[in-house]
């Protein structure tokens, strides 16, 4: 094996470690049996089950996922909209504007999003009284506002590779635009779309900063309530915890990114 081969495996495992070690030794004392983070009291499932029995934790987490549901679900209608507008329009004046704009919340600060978002919302009350308060609403919009542009890299991706000939086929065979869309583009488009649903889902799951702006009384995720736990010090159920939202956030990527990876090159290759 030459050195340059030697010295790129050894860089790409430097990288994982440091990625990953932390993540290996959160899980890894989850299952201390020691109520002392630090030290190693012996292999225990037991702050599995006192999750189980953590009101606010399950509160909190139930909280969390309808947020998600509801963010991916709509980030995926406008985003797989937007992503149709700018591919799909070659008339459209100003495109590169449109994708600025689009992508911009993919490099924004979330610091700058929750405020924004925050300043907005309390213009809105002022003005004509909606949204009163904030809480699960304000929420789920500001999550809406910042997933959708990842559902519309995602989707427009797709589109760049895909065949636009096979729906002008079915229109010049009868079918409407409508049921053109329906019957050939949604269904090519299905990995990309069910990938940005849940890339969305994760990512509105996984927030902390955004929420805690737009947040108010009653209205905690999950991140939010493991923040405030870890401030008054670490213990093994937040560990726990921790290690139960990592294992459904890397299931979740991992399938999203198993359903981009079957381009329709790749099945027909199979077929």
């Amino acid at each position: 094996m030459s050195s340059a081969r030697r010295f790129q495996r050894a860089a790409l495992l430097l990288g994982l470690s440091f990625l990953y070690l932390p993540i290996v030794s959160l899980v890894f004392y989850s299952f201390n049996a020691s109520k002392l983070v630090s030290v190693w009291g012996g292999f225990s499932t037991r702050w599995y089950g006192e999750l189980l029995h953590d009101r606010a934790i399950l509160e909190a987490a139930w909280l969390s996922l309808r947020i998600a549901a509801v963010n991916a679900t709509c980030a995926v209608v406008l985003g797989t909209a937007a992503a149709l507008g700018l591919a799909r329009t070659p008339w459209l004046g100003g495109r590169a504007l449109l994708r600025g704009l689009v992508g911009a919340p993919l490099v924004m600060p979330e610091v700058i999003m929750g405020l924004s978002t925050l300043l907005l919302f309390v213009a809105l009350e002022s003005a004509i009284g909606w949204p009163a308060g904030r809480g699960l609403l304000t929420i789920t919009l500001a999550h809406i506002t910042f997933s959708m542009a990842f559902v519309t890299l995602v989707v427009q991706s797709r589109l760049a590779g895909q065949d636009h000939a096979l729906e002008d086929a079915a229109m010049d065979l009868g079918a409407s635009p409508l049921v053109a869309f329906l019957t050939v583009t949604l269904p090519l488009l299905a990995p990309a779309v069910i990938a940005g649903w849940l890339l969305a889902f994760t990512l509105s799951l996984d927030d902390l900063v955004i929420a805690s702006f737009v947040s108010g009384p009653g209205a905690t995720t999950l991140p939010m309530l493991i923040y405030s736990r870890v401030r008054l010090g670490l213990s093994p159920e937040v560990n726990a915890l921790a290690a139960v939202v990592i294992g459904l956030a890397m299931s979740v990527i991992g399938l999203a990114g198993w359903l981009l990876s079957r381009s329709p090159g790749q099945e027909r290759g199979r077929d």
